[in-house]
């Protein structure tokens, strides 16, 4: 698979490029960000997976994650993808709402039309784009992390609860942790994937971790003054689930924090120094 080369910049000794590829999975243009820190030739580095939340594209935690400084340190690239296919005949929330349609896959595969044709984020992140990463970076994948915000947090987590031993390390922030039991999910999952709740359990971390399934570590953070908290995030029913499962789990409530990049910036150099901890 080839790609295109969209920008490049230097920064904290590294290579920030923004990239695009067609993707067979989505049937659309996809753009996606790499930070490269600066390594010996032929060395492979640990790569670690960021999902953004509800309306993010590659660009929100490029712009404005703060996480190169750290990665340039800790000797880790960092890969973040789009939230959703996107183009002209890629079928949108019919509101034009901003939590279901473009910018808003909610990392699965849609079953039901018109979204089942292009909604294909749970194979693009779990199969397509790291062969692509694979193929054009200095990766080694047999240490990758992944983590992600919100609607990503969800993400991260239920994609490396479906793939057990391959993330050695997997963190969130503010992450919709049950989606079959809030008003997000019920509209996304429901609309991607139909009303059979039965089909939602795997896009559920806490449901998979009932089911069993079982992550090495796992850390969360998530802010106190967080207006989606009590609604749509409702943290204490992942703290529930692990403590049931007897999974270990760092869920840290952070006083003051709300839902924004003043948020995850604030914690992200922390998340990745834990990431590079167990990537080593």
């Amino acid at each position: 698979m080839t790609i295109e080369t969209l920008s490049t910049n230097r920064s904290f000794g590294g290579t920030q490029g923004v990239y695009a590829h067609d993707s067979a999975e989505t049937g659309t243009r996809m753009t996606f960000s790499v930070f490269v820190p600066d390594h010996a030739p032929g060395a492979k580095l640990p790569v670690i997976w960021y999902l953004s939340g509800l309306t993010c594209t590659h660009a929100n935690v490029t712009e404005k994650g703060e996480f190169r400084r750290a990665c340039a340190e800790l000797g880790l690239i960092f890969v973040a993808p789009d939230t959703s296919p996107r183009g002209e005949d890629v079928p949108d929330d019919p509101a034009g709402a901003y939590d279901f349609g473009l910018g808003a896959g909610f990392y699965v595969d849609a079953t039901q039309p018109p979204f089942a044709k292009h909604y294909r984020m749970r194979s693009y992140i779990e199969y397509e784009l790291p062969e692509l990463v694979a193929d054009n970076f200095p990766v080694d994948m047999t240490r990758q992390g992944i983590m992600g915000h919100s609607m990503g947090g969800h993400g991260a987590l239920t994609i490396s609860l479906r793939n057990p031993g391959r993330f050695r390390s997997t963190s969130a922030f503010a992450p919709i942790v049950a989606p079959s039991k809030v008003p997000w999910g019920h509209k996304a999952l429901g609309g991607y994937l139909g009303t059979d709740q039965a089909a939602w359990r795997e896009y559920d971390a806490c449901a998979l971790i009932d089911g069993g399934v079982r992550l090495p570590d796992l850390l969360v953070d998530q802010g106190e003054a967080d207006n989606f908290l009590a609604e749509q995030l409702k943290t204490h029913l992942l703290e529930e689930a692990c403590a049931r499962a007897g999974q270990k789990a760092t869920i840290r409530m952070q006083p003051g924090y709300d839902h924004s990049y003043y948020f995850i910036s604030t914690f992200m150099a922390e998340h990745l120094a834990w990431h590079a901890d167990r990537l080593k």
